[in-house]
Formats: structure tokens, C-alpha cells, sequence
């Protein structure tokens, strides 16, 4: 029993050193966001595109972490996310972090459908679609994060339409088309809001539309 109480002790101790740790770590402004100016990068297509599979979005998204959504540890990486944001007041800061988690969580939720848990899988990436949306939202008239936006609404619809549809189940296809309406959305706002500037924005490589 002893034990079993100083494992569980040790565990929360390491658990909340770890978020200690990223606060402080994510409390440094350089790191939650860069004021270098994010490239115009190209869309590229390949010579005989036929379809949605042959395109590649050049954007590189965040890495996920081995921390899924199904570790009892994930609540402390939630807590963390909530902690960055609340020190953060800066609405170009708080889009970029948004945005980040948006990435993350796109990346975390494919795992979760490789690993064959589909319905954790949607839950995160709803999730990841309100990131973006808020990122959106904070973004305002910042050209540099509206273009960095529309990028990362064009890969995650690739994501979502190359590898995350062919592992979903028949059951959750239309939750997950619906969630894609998110990177569908704001690719369109942020469309508009550079056009507004003079700017050409990345173009939408999807036939669909």
C-alpha cells in the first residue's frame, strides 16, 4: 500500500513539474511567437494532377508530442495550453499560439486514427478546428499570420482528406466532413482579408471548389 501511494505521489510530482516547466518556459514571448515574417510559400502541384491526393501544401506542421489524448497525462498538457494562453494578452501572440495548437492537435489526432481510436480521433480534431477558428479571429488584419492561416487551412484539409478520411469509420465520415468546414472557413477569411491588403493570397489547389 505504501508503495502504491508513494508511486501515485511521485507520479503527480512528475506531472506537475512538467507543467511548471512549459509555463515557464512558454511565459518567454519568443518562444510562443516570432515577429520574422512568415515567407509566401507556393503551393505545389504535381504534373498530372488528377486529384486531391497529387497535391502537397508546403507548411510544416507542429509536431504533436508523445503525449496523445488517450494518456492519463494529457489534462496537465490541456492545463499547460490554457496557462500559455492566459499569459499571453498580445491578440497576434494568442492567434499564433492558437494556431500551434491547431497543429498539434491535427497531427495528434491522426495518430489517434492510425492507432485505431476514431472516436477519440474526432474529438481531437474538433478541437483542432476551433484552434484554427480562433486563431482566425485574433489574427485581424496581421498579413503575415493571415497568410501563415491560410497555409494551415489548406494542409489541414489535405490531412484530413488524404489521411484522415481513409481511416475513418462510416459512422464518423460526416462528423469529420463536418469538421473540416473549419480549415474550409477560414481559408476563405483569410482569402478575403488579404485580397482586402492587395495581396495574393496561397492559392487553393482543391478542384472541388
Amino acid at each position: 500500500m505504501k508503495n502504491k501511494i508513494a508511486g501515485i505521489s511521485t507520479t503527480i510530482l512528475i506531472a506537475f513539474a512538467i507543467l511548471l516547466v512549459s509555463v515557464l518556459r512558454c511565459s518567454n514571448p519568443k518562444f510562443a511567437y516570432s515577429t520574422t515574417s512568415y515567407a509566401y510559400s507556393p503551393i505545389v502541384l504535381s504534373e498530372t494532377t488528377t486529384d486531391n491526393r497529387s497535391i502537397s501544401i508546403d507548411y510544416a506542421l507542429a509536431y504533436q508530442g508523445k503525449i496523445l489524448p488517450d494518456n492519463p497525462l494529457w489534462y496537465l498538457k490541456v492545463l499547460r495550453d490554457k496557462a500559455w494562453l492566459a499569459i499571453t494578452f498580445n491578440d497576434a501572440k494568442k492567434a499564433d499560439l492558437n494556431l500551434l495548437f491547431a497543429d498539434k492537435r491535427l497531427n495528434a489526432s491522426l495518430e489517434l486514427f492510425k492507432n485505431n481510436k476514431p472516436d477519440l480521433g474526432t474529438s481531437t480534431l474538433s478541437k483542432s478546428g476551433k484552434y484554427m477558428e480562433k486563431a482566425g479571429e485574433q489574427a485581424k488584419d496581421n498579413k503575415d499570420l493571415l497568410n501563415k492561416l491560410a497555409l494551415s487551412s489548406l494542409k489541414h484539409r489535405q490531412v484530413i482528406e488524404d489521411e484522415i478520411l481513409p481511416l475513418t469509420p462510416e459512422d464518423l465520415r460526416a462528423e469529420v466532413i463536418k469538421i473540416e468546414n473549419y480549415s474550409k472557413l477560414t481559408y476563405i477569411n483569410t482569402k478575403e482579408r488579404l485580397l482586402k491588403f492587395g495581396l495574393i493570397p496561397p492559392e487553393n489547389p482543391f478542384k472541388s471548389e
